[in-house]
Formats: structure tokens, sequence, C-alpha cells
């Protein structure tokens, strides 16, 4: 427990669902009716049971989901007064919250910056109304520009845009035109994800019965390319594979996913990782309510990770950021893999420790199995 910790609360609410989405989120009528106040309760239960767990501050917080905006200012005000008053916070801690532009507001944004909020996720997606129409995302093209610009004029330092490029029917000018409007709005943080077609989607079952075309994997990498060079030009450094940010603008949440550090998901369906064991909650709201109503931590299932899967992890996430991992961490093995990427240009060697290089970015998971493969041969 001397790694660093974070605390992951997941909101399941949202308006509708996404026709690419699996997360674990539920609309109003799935659900049989609304939830929320049913939610935060036993949410705030979960945290004070986690705390004394743990018993640590959070270095940092991130709310997500779903739509955590759905819960307005107030409510999310509310969880994050929980969290001090269980948790605390350590010195300096970042606190995040996603939202869905259509449910913010520059009082939505003065709000949470009032209750101690220092980082906003905006889901953008695209600038294209063709793109977002068959993502069925929710939102209008611009909203998510203004309502980073609100954010930013709220006093909010640090903003992000979550990005998804590779949409069935996208062009390059769709995306051209999101990064042109990305910039405008003078956000620090930029996110930028493939398009993967979940099994058991609503997209899915478009592509498959042959509605929709599949994503293109030349057309996900010349996308990638073209997203990483307009962002660095423009000052942004790409830290992880995905995720590209101005000095200091670093998702430090994120970041303990990457470093093998330690967290407490709270919510349904949330995933936890102490040292050596990990954890999740059971999805359904209204069992994870029930649950915690009896004064029962909402755990589904646990495991113990053993030394192989915890290196294993450890190779898989860490080489997916921008200084990469101590080469000793491989074994001799896997010398020959890394000699060979290193003369194909896609791995290269940053003192004793290894690195992607550009092109070694978008072949990242499958130059991590090869190498994970190759040292226990």
């Amino acid at each position: 427990m001397t790694a660093p910790f974070g605390l992951y609360i997941h909101v399941p609410f949202c308006s509708s669902r996404c026709g690419y989405c699996d997360f674990n989120t539920y609309t109003p009528g799935e659900l049989g009716g609304d939830l929320t106040a049913e939610y935060l309760d036993a949410l705030e239960r979960e945290l004070g049971m986690a705390a004394q767990q743990v018993g640590r501050p959070a270095e940092t917080v991130f709310i997500g989901g779903g739509t955590p905006s759905m819960l307005g200012a107030q409510g999310l005000g509310r969880i994050l007064g929980r969290v001090k008053e269980t948790f605390g916070l350590a010195p300096g801690a970042e606190v995040t919250t996603e939202s869905n532009p259509e449910s913010t507001s520059p009082e939505y944004f003065e709000g949470l910056l009032e209750s101690g909020f220092t980082r906003v996720s905006l889901g953008m997606q695209s600038a294209s109304d063709s793109v977002l129409r068959v993502l069925e995302r929710a939102h209008t093209p611009g909203r998510a520009f203004d309502a980073a610009r609100e954010a930013r004029a709220a006093g909010f330092e640090h903003v992000n845009l979550d990005m998804i490029y590779g949409t069935p029917t996208e062009t390059d000018d769709d995306v051209r035109l999101t990064l042109d409007r990305v910039l405008e709005t003078g956000v620090d943080h930029v996110s930028a994800y493939s398009l993967i077609v979940e099994d058991g989607t609503r997209m899915a079952r478009k592509v498959n019965k042959g509605l929709l075309p599949a994503p293109d994997e030349d057309v996900l990498a010349r996308r990638y390319e073209a997203v990483s060079a307009t962002l660095e030009a423009e000052g942004f450094e790409w830290y992880e594979v995905s995720n590209w940010a101005k000095p200091g603008g670093e998702c430090q949440h994120n970041r303990i996913y990457w470093v093998d550090g330690n967290w407490w998901g709270a919510g349904p369906g949330a995933h936890s990782h102490l040292g050596n064991e990990r954890f999740y909650n059971v999805k359904l709201p209204r069992r994870y309510n029930e649950m915690l109503g009896r004064g029962e931590l909402p755990v589904k299932e646990r495991e113990t990770l053993t030394d192989a899967e915890r290196h294993m992890e450890k190779v898989m996430l860490g080489l997916r950021l921008r200084e990469g991992i101590p080469a000793g961490w491989l074994g001799s093995g896997a010398e020959p893999v890394i000699a060979d990427y290193i003369c194909r240009g896609l791995l290269q060697r940053a003192g004793d420790r290894l690195c992607l290089t550009k092109p070694g970015r978008l072949l990242a998971d499958g130059i991590i199995t090869d190498l994970l493969v190759a040292e226990e041969a």
C-alpha cells in the first residue's frame, strides 16, 4: 500500500444509451424508476466502510459513469463531501468528474469548483453531426465545445475533451474539424480512442447485419497519426498511447492505473485493486443499494493476483506510457524480440528504460503481447 492511491466512483445513470456503449449504465426506464436518492445513500455507506479498510487519504478522486452530471453540482458536491469526511484528501489531490455536455451549464461548473473539484472531463466524441448520429450520442455537435469554454470561464485550469475516431461513415474532414474545434477551446488535455465495436451493443448488431461497415484498421491508424500530429504541433505531449496533455495537464488518476497503483472503486460494478487483491462490486443498482442497506460491502467477486499476473499487468500498462518501463523488468527471453523491434523502429532505449516509438504506439498491444510471450518461452 505504499503505491499511489486513488478513489474511483461510478455513477450508473444515463438519460439514454449510446449505440456503441457497453458500460454498466442504466436509463430510468431500464431501472423502473429514478434510483438516484437510494444510490447516493448507499454510496455514502460504501465510502464509509471502504475508508475504514483502506485507512489513507485519496490522492485522486475520479467520478465516472454513466453520466455523473445527471446528479447536478449539488449531488456531485455531496459525494465529494462524503469523500472528505471518510477518506480525506491528500494535499494537492486531483478531483475529477466526467460530464455529458448536455447536462452542464455555467452554474454547474461554478458549483463544481466551489465544492472542490479541480478537473472536468467532457464527452465530446466528434464535432460532426453525422458521426454523432451514428454513435447515437445525445448532445449536439457544438455543445461540447461550449461546455469546455464554460468550464474554463468558471475557473477550471484542467479540462479534458474525449474524442472517438474511426466511426463508420467518418471522413478525414470530420476528424480535422473536430481537432480544429478542440484547439479553439483552450483545453489542456485530450483523450482520443479508436472506436471498438463491443459485442452486445446496438452498433455491433448493425455491423453484424451489414447495416454499418466495421472499423477499418488502416483507417484507424491513419486517424491516430493525424490526431497525434495535430495535437503535438499545438503543444500537447502524448504521455499515454491514447492521451495528450499540455505540460502539467496529465490526468493523475489515470496514471495510478498505468503505474500499478492502488484504487478503490465505489458504486455498482466498480472494480478495485489493493496490493495483490482485485475485486468488483455487483452491477445492478438495486442490488447494490439493498446490500449496503443491510450493512454489507457490495462485493461480487474477489481474486488474489499471482506474482506472474502482477508482472504481466505492470508491463502491459507501463509500456503504454511515454516513459516506458525499466528494461530489467523483462526476462532474458525477451531480448531477441526487443532487439528486433528496435531494429524495426518500434521500440527504443532511453537510458535503462524501454519505450515505444511513435510508429510503435500504433502496434502497442501486439508488441506488449510478443514481449510477454517471449520472456516466458
